[in-house]
């Protein structure tokens, strides 16, 4: 028999978050989150998306073990963008067994439907920033430390207890021409494009220095108009819900640090106004992987590492975005020119894109001078409550 527990107090949160690392510990493929970071995920203090987010998380039992985690969130800003009454399910994790996948998903459509909503889906976390779909494809492949990985097994248990799909998003894998003119593709036209697109509309290219550089620019408030970029460019996308200033923060904090600053484009019109930006890191999969989702005692010696003495042949894209009145314009075009000689000059091999949707047709367009392959794909699941 299944119980299902409510997490209450810190001991509780924990085996929830360590749940995922068991369950994968002997899997090459998984990456597991660091206990540290999904504390403050789920600490309402600390997380800025609690300000117009609620959720629950709970633990599924069986004869006192722990066999299967998940949590309900309602995040009121999407479901207000978007006129929609959904409860997320997110974080789900399960042994293979469908009485335990059964429990978990129909605790959150309990939850759901006591507080008026009409539909669930997911995987999906908070925000748009935290980690969302279900591997369908692409099983083999190693998992990057922003996304999600499964055992193949949890979209077959999601069919069978009836959910179908709301909607996919695809990875690639870009292969990063060299300087021996392998993968070269068709990059010359990037350059071509990036040349016009330049001068046409008067932009330029705006590197930093180091992180402290960016953050310092009018206060701070230079960083805001970046991820401002982001909110305008990802508005149109499928529940995505507008960063407010106190999640900037947040990310910034979170990531500048360990950002290497080569890896960071922005474009800029001739006033100093951000128009598109994208930023990448050396892969940390396998490091996290070494640390064993730890950052304490010894797992930052590991990131330490990937950061600054050894760092990974692969590339995660974190982000790419462009202003919606530049979009179509050639703008891709300059971020790929500076940042592909930059991956090419710093050892990179081959990038991992960031999940796109499959419907976003300008994003996928425009890996189309690249060699590159879509090597996984992953799914939002939906029913009716």
């Amino acid at each position: 028999m299944v119980t299902i527990h409510k997490v209450q107090g810190k001991k509780d949160l924990k085996a929830f978050i360590r749940f995922n690392y068991f369950l994968y510990k002997d899997n090459q493929y998984a990456v597991p989150d660091f206990l540290e970071d999904m504390l403050d995920t789920f600490d309402r203090n600390k997380n800025a998306a609690f300000e117009f987010c609620e959720a629950d998380l709970f633990l599924a039992y069986r004869n006192g073990k722990i066999v299967g985690r998940v949590a309900a969130i309602i995040n009121h800003k999407a479901n207000k963008t978007w006129q929609t009454k959904n409860v997320r399910f997110g974080f789900i994790d399960m042994i293979d067994d469908l009485e335990v996948a059964e429990a978990l998903l129909n605790t959150v459509e309990k939850w759901g439907r006591e507080r008026g909503m009409n539909k669930v889906v997911g995987p999906l976390g908070f925000t748009d920033m935290d980690p969302e779909g279900m591997l369908i494809d692409g099983f083999d492949q190693l998992s990057t430390m922003s996304t999600i990985y499964n055992y193949p097994y949890y979209p077959k248990l999601m069919e069978r207890l009836g959910y179908e799909k709301e909607i996919d998003w695809v990875e690639r894998k870009v292969m990063v021409p060299n300087k021996s003119h392998e993968h070269e593709a068709n990059q010359d036209k990037y350059l071509r494009v990036a040349e016009m697109c330049q001068k046409r509309y008067k932009l330029h290219v705006r590197k930093f220095k180091n992180a402290k550089e960016i953050v310092a620019l009018e206060n701070g408030e230079y960083i805001h108009r970046v991820f401002d970029v982001v909110n305008k460019a990802y508005a149109p996308l499928y529940g995505y819900s507008e960063m407010n200033h106190r999640q900037i923060d947040q990310y910034a904090h979170t990531y500048l640090q360990f950002l290497d600053m080569r890896l960071l484009t922005v474009i800029e019109t001739e006033e100093g106004q951000p128009v598109a930006m994208g930023v990448g890191i050396g892969s940390m999969s396998t490091a996290l992987q070494k640390a064993h989702g730890k950052l304490w005692p010894f797992g930052w010696i590991h990131l330490l590492k990937a950061l600054y003495f050894k760092h990974s042949p692969v590339l995660d894209l974190l982000l790419v975005a462009v202003l919606p009145e530049y979009q179509n314009k050639g703008v891709n075009a300059m971020l790929f020119a500076d940042l592909i000689p930059v991956g090419r000059d710093m050892g990179f091999v081959w990038a991992e894109t960031h999940p796109q949707l499959e419907t976003n047709e300008k994003s996928q367009g425009q890996w189309a001078y690249l060699d590159c392959t879509i090597h996984k794909r992953r799914r939002c699941y939906q029913k009716a409550l």
